[in-house]
């Protein structure tokens, strides 16, 4: 075994993505960055998954360390992960997904020149043929290296994604994903953040997220009130941290997360009783934050009003939403 620290620990969680698997360990393998180790665990797959990342492991012993544990979910096998990781940074890719050749390097090198706790890049969403189907822009029009407290508004505007961030590992120390939730994303990686003085950002799109062909047949259930209680999470973490006088960074991170991106979940659930519980809830969650109507249509996000750039049919659910017509609504979806 290679006896060189690793600078970089990579986690992937595999769970019956075999055909997807080998795209996503060839882009880890082939980094420039040589000083990584590729934690990979197989989370009790009942598909080739597990057979082919022990292929790799057996292929790459230096550089891949391959897991089999039972099935516990996403969260329990970045956790799993976590404990066992031994570089100076950790990163999490999915396991049908897949990363540019430079990303780690790139990101590493940032981390050590701004002294960064988390860096950033850039996302593109890519079809089962490679096609780039949406640029996703992180942090627009802000510099390479964002000192927090000056430039508070990021905390708001970021999209909460684990996989396309590097994280110094001792923000880890005392945090872990939330077992046994969906959204365990946006219940942590804020909460990471409010841990963070320097952040560091590339504009380059080293992140390839791939939108499934099977992904569309997902079943929008109650599962989606895990967003609120994410929030809730973070909340709790906010009053406590070193930015907790920020309140109006805290309401549009409120505003973003527990509405808009609650509301974009809710506007796929089919069963009736259930999307008018879970819109329940999100009014108590809106009135008991003291949040106005004005306050999430005059919402900006990089600057610009949130609402106003949004797709014609997601503007028309919010608007009639906010003006409480949900019976129109289910009639319209």
């Amino acid at each position: 075994m290679n006896t060189v620290p690793s600078k970089v620990s990579i986690i992937v969680p595999v769970y019956n993505v075999e055909n997807y698997l080998a795209k996503c360990l060839d882009s880890l393998i082939n980094q420039s960055l040589q000083e990584i180790e590729i934690i990979v665990v197989d989370d009790g797959s009942s598909d080739n998954s597990g057979l082919i990342a022990q292929e790799y492991g057996q292929r790459f012993p230096e550089r891949l360390k391959v897991w089999k544990k039972e099935n516990g979910g996403l969260s329990d096998a970045r956790n799993f992960a976590i404990d066992r990781a031994t570089g100076d940074y950790i990163g999490f890719v999915d396991s049908d997904d897949y990363v540019g050749k430079t990303m780690f390097e790139e990101m590493f090198n940032l981390a050590e020149k701004h002294n960064a706790e988390m860096v950033i890049c850039n996302i593109q969403k890519v079809d089962e043929s490679g096609i780039v189907t949406q640029k996703l822009t992180q942090i627009p029009n802000m510099p390479e290296k964002i000192d927090l407290e000056k430039n508070f508004s990021v905390f708001s505007d970021l999209s909460y994604f684990a996989c396309n961030k590097l994280f110094r590992k001792e923000l880890f120390n005392d945090k872990r994903f939330k077992k046994g939730v969906h959204f365990e994303d946006i219940q942590l990686i804020p909460q990471l953040l409010l841990k963070c003085k320097i952040v560091a950002q590339t504009q380059n799109f080293h992140y390839h997220y791939l939108e499934r062909n099977d992904s569309i047949t997902k079943t929008h259930t109650e599962k989606g009130l895990d967003i609120l209680k994410a929030v809730k999470d973070v909340e709790s973490e906010f009053k406590t941290s070193s930015y907790s006088t920020k309140k109006e960074e805290l309401k549009n991170f409120q505003i973003l997360e527990g509405v808009y991106s609650f509301l974009a979940y809710l506007a796929f659930v089919k069963d009736d009783k259930v999307f008018y519980d879970m819109a329940d809830q999100l009014k108590n969650f809106i009135e008991e934050r003291n949040i106005k109507i004005k306050d999430i249509l005059f919402y900006s996000r990089f600057g610009k009003n949130y609402i106003l750039y949004l797709p014609l049919k997601k503007k028309i659910f919010y608007l009639l939403f906010f003006a409480g017509q949900k019976k129109l609504i289910r009639k319209l979806i």
